[in-house]
C-alpha cells in the first residue's frame, strides 16, 4: 500500500510541475517531464520535437497561468499509470485577448528508470471565453498596500530561481 501511495503522489506532482514549468517558460524543465521517445503529433517523437512544438503553441502567448484542480491516477501496474487532470487556465492570447478556458487532460504515465513522466498527454479543452479587458491593464497593486492591479509576475520568475 505504501509503494501504491507513493506512486500516486510522484504521478500527481507531474501535472503541477507541468504548470509550474509551462507558466515559466522553462521548456528544458517542461519536456523534462515526457519520455525521451514521446510521440509528438503523427509524424515526430523525442522531447526535441515536444520542445519545438511548445516553442510554436506559445509563441503567440504572453502571461499563462494554470491551476492544477482534480486529479485521479490509476496504476495499471508497476510502471504504467493512466489519469484525469481538471484545470483551469487564464491565458494572455495575443490574437485572442485574455481568455479564461476549462481544460481536462487525459494522461498516460510510464516509469523509467525509477521516475515517473508523461507517456501522452491528451489536453481536451471545455471551453474558452475572452473577457473584456485584460487583468493586466492596469496600475501596479503595490502588493501589500493595495490588493488590487498588476502584481509582479511572471516577470519575477527569474529572481525566484
Amino acid at each position: 500500500m505504501a509503494a501504491t501511495s507513493v506512486a500516486i503522489s510522484e504521478v500527481r506532482e507531474l501535472a503541477h510541475r507541468y504548470a509550474v514549468a509551462l507558466d515559466s517558460r522553462d521548456l528544458d524543465g517542461l519536456v523534462d517531464l515526457f519520455v525521451p521517445d514521446v510521440h509528438v503529433g503523427r509524424d515526430a517523437s523525442g522531447r526535441d520535437a515536444l520542445r519545438e512544438f511548445f516553442e510554436r503553441s506559445l509563441a503567440d502567448l504572453g502571461v499563462t497561468y494554470l491551476f492544477v484542480g482534480t486529479q485521479t491516477v490509476d496504476l495499471d501496474d508497476a510502471d504504467h499509470a493512466h489519469g484525469v487532470v481538471y484545470c483551469r487556465a487564464e491565458v494572455e492570447d495575443r490574437r485572442e485577448g485574455w481568455v479564461h478556458q476549462a481544460i481536462v487532460y487525459f494522461d498516460t504515465y510510464e516509469r523509467r528508470d525509477g521516475r515517473w513522466l508523461f507517456a501522452r498527454r491528451d489536453h481536451r479543452l471545455v471551453y474558452g471565453e475572452t473577457q473584456p479587458a485584460s487583468p493586466l491593464d492596469q496600475p501596479p497593486a503595490n502588493w501589500p498596500e493595495r490588493p488590487v492591479g498588476r502584481g509582479t509576475f511572471p516577470e519575477d520568475w527569474s529572481a525566484r530561481r
